[in-house]
């Protein structure tokens, strides 16, 4: 299959001065079902890929092959440009370029390769990166020689990382390769901000305070969101409801997955008397936050 069209479509995107929402994608029928809705652009993370063909968490079980494979039957069910979260390229700097081999082969449009070294060894309680010169080597890999510049012209790599210099090799990528840099830190705390600011206004806005609040349930992104998100709000851990650990992050899916968990959990239900004050909050690719009142 000729994949040329679809990724010239997503470097047009990334060129262009709108905001473009992806469809987040994990199979053949979710894909045509995202393009027949007319998105422009697909995504697919390692998180929902792991959910979608092990049924497992967002450990880092799944293979290079095995994602590979799946991104590979969504780009053939359809013609969505597609992009993928290849977590850290699946091992060392042979590995990514491995990674970009294979994502490339499987029709992708564009990836992130992100710098935290996974999976997180045991008794480890703070996320770890992978050295400078691993990062370096493996997206210097990725582009080396001419056969490789010309074979990724269309795709377009994008490297999840705190700082720029962190894994741009030295004299930067060949201009034919397009970068986009995630910069970690301030993705952090700008999720972190603005989670809490935004149910502060709802909340504000149905006179209640963040006292008020029976349960938080949030867009499972990751622990340390979650937990930083519910200090800044001056709330309780408890009082956040959390499935990362059992459900991953699903993108779209997660808060009606931790919704349902809590429900079936007697934590949150509109039969009782008195229902709980109940907050859900979103941060992505949109943001989206409804209160529910209290009975009176």
């Amino acid at each position: 299959m000729n994949w040329t069209d679809r990724r010239t479509r997503f470097r047009a995107v990334l060129n262009g001065d709108r905001c473009v929402h992806p469809g987040s994608v994990y199979d053949a029928i979710s894909a045509r079902i995202a393009e027949d809705i007319g998105f422009e652009l697909g995504m697919f993370a390692g998180s929902i890929g792991s959910m979608a063909v092990l049924g497992a968490p967002d450990l880092i079980v799944l293979t290079l092959s095995e994602f590979a494979d799946q991104a590979y039957r969504i780009n053939r069910a359809g013609n969505l440009a597609l992009m993928v979260d290849a977590d850290h390229g699946y091992g060392n700097a042979l590995n990514v370029r491995r990674t970009v081999e294979e994502l490339e082969t499987a029709g992708i449009a564009g990836m992130s390769i992100e710098d935290t070294d996974l999976p997180t060894p045991h008794g480890t309680t703070k996320p770890r990166l992978i050295s400078i010169a691993e990062g370096v080597g493996g997206v210097g890999l990725s582009v080396e020689g001419e056969a490789d510049r010309k074979r990724l012209e269309k795709l377009v790599s994008l490297s999840q990382t705190p700082t720029q210099d962190r894994v741009i090799p030295p004299g930067g990528l060949p201009k034919d390769v397009g970068t986009v840099v995630m910069k970690g830190k301030e993705v952090f705390r700008h999720a972190v901000v603005n989670l809490a600011q935004v149910m502060t206004e709802v909340l504000d806005a149905a006179g209640y305070v963040a006292e008020d609040v029976d349960w938080v349930v949030p867009h499972q992104a990751n622990k340390r969101i979650l937990d930083a998100t519910a200090k800044k709000l001056g709330l309780p851990p408890e009082k956040v409801i959390v499935t990362v650990d059992r459900h991953a992050n699903t993108s779209a899916a997660s808060v009606p997955l931790a919704l349902d968990e809590s429900v079936r959990a007697g934590k949150i239900t509109a039969l009782s008397k008195r229902a709980p004050a109940a907050g859900t909050s979103v941060m992505g690719r949109s943001r989206s936050w409804r209160k529910r009142r209290r009975s009176p």
